[in-house]
């Protein structure tokens, strides 16, 4: 299955270009499902239908689907309390009705991303287009089941047999129960899940999409959007210039908006694959107007992004991790090793990732940023690394 994920600025037609998206895809006769993030029925107005908390069908092979949040956090915390009944008894806690549940904050991201994964996961459908929220959000929300999973491990690790056996002494020395096994049972159920929604995202048939209107605005935003998903290893499928105005434009009070948009176009072909999207005159409603728009189909050939590791041992003694990170900025790099993790810091972006195998027995010997790529140097450390012969 194909996974399209849009996102751009706000107001730069990101909902309307991801339903166009849908929609083209679905008259090649692909089975797809538009999956919005939107509160209010933004994608239904741009395709001409209503959509909501169910999937919608809109034509022959296009569903549309805004999941309830709200619905499915009280869905969530119900059967939450459910499950931990003898730990609140325990602490004399009163339960919470559905119906005075509120989401309280990041509970909507998490309800989108369980929607994803059961969408992307499902066999209804060839392809899934996930009209994200706006530029930055949409990064955070992409950036939050691997940090949600490495907080669970951290708190809550798997490798607990100690803490079993340990947990009578402890409780009598505490004076109160240790946590029971619902607590890891339901840590490790959690992980399973943001599990599947990082599978997902990291799938190498899963791609961007960026939207931006042509300008300096949009410009400044696609160029920090491309770095935070090349840390994330996510990969930009093609850019969406929204509202192009036409060549024929009078000359008029609109000429030096289109010079704008003629200079932002020429800098972003040198880098991406750009897709101009004319400007109607008027927002887009319904097919007829999203079948004007012109947009590209999906492409069907998928390009992984790596992160390789090359090896220079004869010729330097060193081992270069190979990180593309292209608009990073030498000043506003950063990288602290921290055991078997890596820090990286890029402008306003960070991420720990694990080092591969072979680099965990090594020394960090340097780094550098070249042409869009940053190069780390480790160096075997003569402790760890197995010394040739034996």
């Amino acid at each position: 299955m194909r996974t399209i994920l849009i996102t751009g600025p706000g107001g730069s037609g990101r909902t309307t270009v991801a339903a166009a998206t849908a929609l083209e895809a679905a008259r090649e006769g692909h089975r797809t499902l538009l999956l919005s993030a939107d509160r209010t029925d933004t994608p239904g107005t741009a395709l001409g239908t209503a959509t909501g908390p169910v999937p919608t069908e809109v034509t022959p092979h296009l569903c549309a689907w805004r999941p309830d949040a709200a619905e499915r956090f009280r869905q969530d915390l119900t059967a939450f309390q459910s499950r931990a009944a003898s730990v609140l008894d325990l602490l004399g806690a009163a339960r919470l009705d559905a119906e005075e549940v509120t989401p309280l904050p990041g509970a909507e991201e998490l309800s989108f991303l369980r929607a994803l994964r059961d969408a992307a996961l499902s066999e209804r459908y060839d392809l899934l287009v996930v009209d994200l929220p706006p530029l930055p959000q949409a990064l955070a929300l992409l950036a939050l089941p691997e940090e949600l999973r490495r907080y669970l491990r951290r708190l809550l690790p798997p490798e607990r047999q100690a803490a079993r056996a340990l947990r009578p002494v402890l409780g009598r020395l505490a004076g109160v129960p240790m946590p029971a096994d619902w607590l890891y049972e339901t840590a490790a159920r959690w992980d399973v899940e943001l599990a599947a929604v990082e599978a997902v995202l990291t799938d190498r048939n899963t791609a961007v999409r960026l939207v931006a209107e042509p300008g300096p605005a949009g410009a400044d935003a696609v160029r920090t959007a491309t770095l935070g998903l090349a840390l994330r290893a996510l990969r930009t499928e093609s850019l969406i210039a929204s509202r192009v105005l036409p060549d024929t434009a009078p000359d008029s009070w609109l000429s030096p908006l289109l010079a704008q948009q003629r200079k932002a176009l020429a800098d972003w072909q040198e880098s991406y694959d750009v897709h101009p999207v004319p400007h109607l005159g008027h927002d887009p409603h319904g097919p007829d107007d999203l079948t004007a728009l012109a947009v590209p189909g999906v492409n069907p050939a998928t390009t992984p992004v790596g992160w390789p590791v090359t090896d220079r041992l004869a010729e330097d003694g060193v081992l270069v991790w190979h990180l593309p990170l292209p608009g990073a900025i030498r000043d506003e790099l950063d990288l602290v090793r921290r055991g078997d993790e890596l820090l990286i810091t890029a402008g306003p972006f960070r991420r720990i990732v694990a080092l591969p195998s072979a680099l965990r027995r090594c020394t960090v010997a340097g780094a550098g940023l070249r042409e869009g790529e940053l190069r780390i140097r480790f160096a075997p450390d003569p402790d760890l690394w197995p010394a040739a012969g034996r």
